[in-house]
């Protein structure tokens, strides 16, 4: 069997993908790509349109082949002659059904009705389906392989619940809520001095005399003479517009002003205005690396600001009355977001809300490699999650694999893996949402609304474990670690697979993927 596998963003494109909704799959597809290895021949394209011939290729050699397309169903290529299934990472409770704008493929009952079976990675995606398609419909849940990729992390680290301390580094920057002088009061307006007032009146225009307003209605009437054959570029009725804002709009009474909107709306609408541009934001360099220490009980959480899944700010605001008057507790933000600008001033006006605090918040922005994702994953306590939904969360996979207990809902993707033996458990509640591409903006389905007390109660009881139950705490990172190996070891996700397809898997080694994901 030939497996020819696609994403819309590849080995090429990645470093300029970071944030973007197709980033996740790209590591889906490296992280399948072993086990599908050990089932057949793997074929990465880089273009739809090398599947055809590829396909055609092997067929004239007596192969099979099928396509996989790791792309939401509305991307997935149709027509072609391959056999064709597209992977799909979904976190709703129902899957779109419906058409909008005149494109029927946003109907992915009929996206999978062509294909006739789909490859999903959790259990609530599978639900989702099969709701919609019928409960024979084929569909095959498969996590993402990682576990044997932290073999080594488990073997050198032992987690334990307080850091004595770590030195993280990054080739981005990092912001230290301790070195950040954050203040409430700075986000309130500040008076304006005798000088700046001053200023401002030496700025008033002069009073509107007769003679200034025969000079402003002189002027236009210049202009409006002038553009008699429209060569300006401004339609001629504008400056009558000009002339009557500039010189005449204070003589009329707002009564007699609405008169003549009403009569002359070309002349007498509003003034547009002109906005005036925020100064630019002065942002740190981010090509060097970077380094700050960490120790205390230190949580991690990995996330794209921009993603409205995250529920980020509960996250933070959460940790920060949780943990107001302790200063032994770390908050590390990993940022997979690559413009700094998109977010920076709305994390830094809710860091300065919740001011002062005595724990810790450190924002980490950039790039980590290999070596410094692994200081990350040794340097955590606990991860943290707070999504409102999940179509599988890589990191909070990854930080159990390592041996980290975490704080997380049970809800979406995560019922799969999360329980109150490797977790302490967010309490969540059901809320109305659209499907995220649906351009209508119409309520069709259902995510998570995680509750803000149960977050900050989580805290403060994984803050106690931590500090007075070491043994309670190796209980949880053991199950933590078992949980993993049962969910997304190679083995059991091979077999699936090999199932799924009717094939016979060959002796082979996992190949680790080392690239890290928010998914």
């Amino acid at each position: 069997m030939n497996f020819i596998l696609y994403s819309d963003v590849n080995d090429s494109s990645i470093s300029q993908s970071l944030g973007r909704p197709e980033y996740s799959y790209y590591f889906v597809l490296k992280a399948y790509r072993p086990v599908l290895e050990s089932l057949g021949r793997v074929h990465v394209v880089t273009s739809v349109d090398e599947v055809d011939p590829l396909y055609r290729q092997l067929l004239a050699g007596g192969e099979a082949s099928v396509f996989l397309s790791f792309t939401p169903p509305q991307n997935t290529p149709t027509g072609l002659e391959c056999p064709t299934l597209c992977v799909v990472a979904w976190e709703f409770d129902s899957i779109p059904d419906e058409t909008w704008d005149n494109d029927p493929r946003q109907d992915w009952t009929q996206m999978l009705a062509r294909q006739g079976r789909v490859i999903t990675l959790s259990s609530h995606t599978a639900r989702a389906i099969r709701r919609a398609m019928g409960e024979d419909f084929p569909v095959l849940v498969l996590p993402t392989p990682l576990w044997e990729n932290f073999a080594a992390i488990r073997e050198q680290h032992d987690s334990a619940p307080i850091n004595p301390g770590a030195t993280l580094a990054i080739k981005g920057c990092i912001f230290d809520s301790r070195t950040l002088n954050l203040c409430a009061d700075d986000l309130l307006p500040k008076p304006l001095t005798a000088e700046q007032l001053a200023e401002i009146e030496a700025l008033r225009p002069p009073p509107l005399t007769l003679k200034r307003r025969l000079v402003i209605a002189r002027h236009y009437l210049h202009l409006w003479r002038r553009n008699a054959a429209g060569q300006d570029g401004e339609p001629r009725v504008m400056f009558l517009h000009h002339w009557y804002w500039e010189g005449l709009r204070d003589l009329f009474s707002d009564k007699a002003h609405a008169w003549l909107e009403r009569r002359l709306p070309t002349i007498a609408a509003p003034h547009a205005v002109p906005v005036a541009e925020p100064p630019p934001l002065e942002l740190p360099d981010t090509s060097g690396v970077v380094e700050t220490s960490v120790d205390g009980v230190v949580y991690v959480t990995v996330f794209n600001p921009k993603d409205g899944r995250k529920n980020w700010h509960q996250l933070i605001t959460a940790f920060c009355w949780a943990f107001r008057e302790t200063p032994d507790a770390t908050l590390v933000l990993k940022i997979t977001q690559s413009d700094l600008a998109s977010y920076y001033s709305e994390l830094m006006t809710l860091l300065a809300q919740l001011s002062p605090f005595a724990c810790r918040v450190l924002v980490m922005h950039g790039y980590l490699d290999d070596a410094q994702y692994a200081r990350l994953y040794e340097a955590a306590s606990f991860y943290v999650n707070a999504s409102r939904c999940e179509g599988l969360c890589l990191p909070l996979m990854e930080f159990m694999s390592s041996g980290k207990p975490v704080i997380a809902p049970d809800h979406t993707a995560m019922e799969d893996y999360i329980d109150d033996s490797v977790a302490f458990v967010v309490k969540a509640s059901e809320e109305l949402t659209i499907w995220p591409q649906d351009t209508r903006i119409i309520y069709r389905t259902l995510r998570y609304r995680p509750d803000w007390g149960s977050l900050k109660s989580a805290y403060e009881n994984s803050y106690r474990m931590a500090r007075t139950q070491p043994q309670d705490y190796r209980r949880m990172s053991t199950a933590a670690v078992e949980r993993m190996h049962a969910y997304c070891a190679f083995a059991p996700v091979q077999q699936r697979m090999a199932d799924f397809f009717a094939l016979t898997p060959r002796a082979t080694d996992a190949t680790p993927v080392t690239d890290n994901a928010s998914c």
